[in-house]
């Protein structure tokens, strides 16, 4: 991916509509945040890099004294707070990039949900690394949807139509080059157990949407076509729901 492309995929998190859209996506999987607890320590306050709509945030106020959620779009925060558990006064929302914003360390854990590949790892990284209390991880989490084999193939045809990543470009490993890069050192991963999700097509058009490469603001004039090719390939299987199963995958060390 390019970096003007990256720019202007990352811009996308700044719109309302977009960040009004996240409620459609798929929660991440319990077993998630048996993992965080387990690698939370000492003084369990918990700094969300990227934390977007709370996805990981609203639900660590279970193990967590103190959150600071910090995110760069204001249309994700305020969203953020309007959905349950957004209010809870654990939490501390932070306007700002992960780069510069104002942190109050240390913190027994750090997270990124999805979000740290959006982020300039040669200053965030050290960042990171100064802002955790000793013995304190880094944990990178993010969710795979695996779709039904019997519309899996179409659908990722419809989305290369459509979408400007290319996927096979975009799917790197992340962790390997920050690590080739001297910037991180793995200490542990976990998948999690398939769980399934059950949405209506509506709901699930919506969900994609959600996404930087098919939102509404990168479609643009294809948005209705794009959303109009989804749902007639459930009625070519008859199905009138999107029935499939998400993982997450979580990756833990030391920011270095």
């Amino acid at each position: 991916m390019t970096v003007e492309l990256k720019r202007t995929l990352g811009a996308v998190w700044r719109e309302p509509d977009v960040a009004r859209l996240y409620r459609y996506r798929p929660a991440y999987p319990p077993p998630v945040f048996d993992i965080l607890r387990r690698l939370i320590v000492e003084p369990f306050r918990v700094l969300d890099a990227g934390s977007g709509t709370g996805g990981l945030t609203r639900q660590m106020t279970a193990f967590a004294a103190r959150i600071d959620a910090l995110d760069p779009s204001a249309a994700m925060i305020d969203e953020a707070q309007r959905l349950p558990g957004g209010r809870d006064p654990r939490i501390n929302w932070i306007v700002g990039p992960a780069e510069t914003a104002p942190l109050r360390p240390p913190y027994g854990l750090i997270t990124t949900g999805q979000s740290l590949h959006w982020m300039d790892h040669e200053v965030v990284m050290p960042r990171f690394r100064d802002a955790l209390a000793p013995g304190g991880f880094l944990a990178a989490t993010d969710i795979e949807w695996d779709y039904a084999p019997a519309w899996r193939e179409k659908l990722v045809a419809i989305f290369k139509r459509y979408s400007p990543v290319n996927t096979k470009e975009f799917v790197v490993d992340l962790f390997g080059d920050l690590a080739e890069r001297g910037l991180f050192e793995r200490a542990g991963f976990q998948r999690t157990s398939l769980v399934p999700v059950d949405l209506s097509t509506h709901d699930f058009v919506n969900a994609l949407h959600s996404t930087s490469s098919l939102s509404r603001v990168s479609l643009r004039e294809r948005t209705d076509a794009f959303g109009d090719e989804v749902r007639a390939l459930f009625t070519e299987i008859g199905e009138e729901r999107a029935h499939f199963a998400v993982a997450a995958n979580v990756v833990w060390g030391r920011p270095l």
